[in-house]
């Protein structure tokens, strides 16, 4: 784990037991109070609405506390498809390149990325584009 931004490793086992950042990890979890919101609950169940809201509120050591942040459709939910596609097309790109050459990469996106040629190509053609051979 790193300043910046988040990726797929620093969910992994090695970060939780790293000797720097595992103790200031479970410090941080050790502070947090999750509490349930009825109205989100309730919004979540309505059909119409599905909502898969969360808020974040952060109070400080001297006892202030920052403004809310509540998010009602996050990045993901139906809703919000246009703003989570290209978000996801590159987590997609980022993990390819985390252990396929350029080449294999290049072909995965070429046929995920077009959902005629992803249709026309058989499952395990396109499965054994993923194959690793260490």
């Amino acid at each position: 784990m790193r300043p910046g931004r988040l990726t797929a490793e620093d969910y992994e086992d090695a970060v939780a037991k790293d000797p720097v950042w595992g103790p200031r990890i479970d410090a941080v979890r050790e502070r947090i109070v999750c509490v349930e919101d009825p109205q989100y609950t309730a919004d979540y169940h309505d059909p119409d609405k599905r909502s898969i809201a969360n808020a974040l509120r952060i109070e400080l050591n001297d006892g202030s506390v920052l403004p809310e942040i509540a998010v009602e459709y996050p990045i993901g939910h139906r809703l919000r498809r246009a703003d989570g596609i290209p978000l996801l097309i590159d987590k997609f790109e980022r993990n390819l390149k985390r252990k396929l050459s350029e080449e294999t990469q290049r072909k995965i996106l070429d046929v995920s990325l077009h959902q005629d040629r992803l249709e026309a190509m058989p499952v395990d053609d396109f499965v054994s584009l993923f194959a690793v051979l260490e």
